[in-house]
């Protein structure tokens, strides 16, 4: 099931995976399953690192071939396997924030946004909702985000199956 609506200054994606909460959690919360699925079609993740805790910070760099997008971030609420929110913002490598616009994208594209994600049990599998909030409706990120999910239910089935 996919399901995504846009208004003017967010993304929600709602859509259920066949894999059990717990292991879903891990996807989003361990730097390392967190890398393997993360960004668009085409997208790598060469550096993923979580603190996850509240107050915890994130430095993400998402790749996609010679050109490198970095963000940092802070956790905001943690509740395990429940709720993740975090923030992210726009920054070179070092996590010094910058400006959208230094990357190409539209003015008044926001340098810091809110993703939160709700995990819920369902039926043998596990409910995503994502909401990100401060993007755009037209940023494009709604195509981005199920690109990703496309990969995390990829993810999920070769980990289920390992």
């Amino acid at each position: 099931m996919v399901d995504s609506t846009t208004s003017q200054d967010s993304v929600v994606l709602e859509r259920v995976f066949d894999a059990p909460i717990d292991l879903v959690w891990k996807m989003w919360t361990n730097a390392a399953s967190f890398g393997a699925w993360y960004g668009p079609d085409g997208a790598t993740v060469p550096v993923a690192e979580l603190d996850v805790r509240p107050g915890g910070g994130r430095r993400v760099c998402m790749a996609v071939g010679p050109r490198e997008m970095w963000f940092t971030g802070e956790h905001l609420e943690v509740t395990e396997p429940t709720r993740l929110v975090y923030t992210e913002t726009i920054a070179d490598e070092h996590g010094n924030a910058i400006s959208p616009e230094s990357l190409g994208m539209p003015p008044k594209t926001p340098g810091t946004t809110e993703v939160t994600v709700v995990l819920e049990e369902v039926n043998g599998g596990t409910r995503v909702t994502l909401t990100h909030a401060g993007v755009p409706a037209e940023s494009g990120a709604a195509r981005g985000w199920n690109a990703a999910f496309d990969k995390l239910a990829l993810a999920l089935r070769a980990a289920d199956g390992a």
